[in-house]
């Protein structure tokens, strides 16, 4: 079994993030993909996010009668911050036999030597690093990663919530669900807005 991981805030999640995760399982020959909302990463505790749970029900809502896509909670039942190596290693534990690929865009990756026992992380998945055509290549850093090359779609959580904190529509850049969901919880309305990749 072909298993990938795909970490991030999702705060909220968007059409990028699916058509991203949709390309990475079709291109690798994945039977699943999981969405792993972070509690807190460790990278972002500068800003505080939207409550775990209404960001993993969010996430629920939009990959709802995608059966090749779910949520993995493990990171929000873990005490903040999140990291990939305890995640990856809970993920082993559940799916022995399993093999494993985690995603990540290339900003992450420049900074991969910065994680929590990147070469733990490396020895329990196989990098994926999600790019566009003409990126860098993924080979650098003392580590060996497989580039998977994805559409192009400039669309942020960064600029979601930029956008609801101003009033204006986000049709067509959230799944409806989501939409719904980021009305009914009045999520952003009052939060101050910083920037962040657009697979954050």
């Amino acid at each position: 079994m072909k298993i990938g991981v795909f970490g991030g805030s999702f705060d909220p999640p968007h059409v990028g993030h699916l058509a991203v995760a949709q390309d990475a399982l079709e291109s690798m020959g994945l039977d699943l993909m999981y969405f792993v909302p972070a509690r807190l990463s460790p990278f972002k505790t500068d800003r505080p996010g939207t409550d775990p749970g209404i960001r993993s029900a969010l996430l629920e809502s939009a990959l709802a009668g995608h059966p090749s896509m779910r949520v993995w909670r493990g990171e929000l039942e873990r005490p903040a911050p999140s990291f990939t190596v305890n995640t990856l290693e809970e993920l082993r534990g559940a799916h022995p036999g399993a093999e494993l690929f985690l995603f990540m865009g290339t900003d992450q990756w420049a900074s991969f030597r910065d994680w929590k026992d990147p070469e733990r992380i490396a020895g329990l998945a196989t990098l994926c690093v999600i790019g566009r055509r003409g990126d860098a290549d993924p080979g650098v850093d003392g580590f060996e990663a497989r580039s998977v090359t994805t559409r192009r779609m400039d669309v942020s959580s960064t600029e979601v919530r930029a956008r609801v904190a101003a009033g204006r529509s986000i049709r067509f850049l959230v799944p409806e669900s989501v939409r719904r969901g980021i009305e009914q919880h009045q999520l952003y309305g009052e939060r101050e807005v910083r920037s962040a990749s657009p697979l954050t």
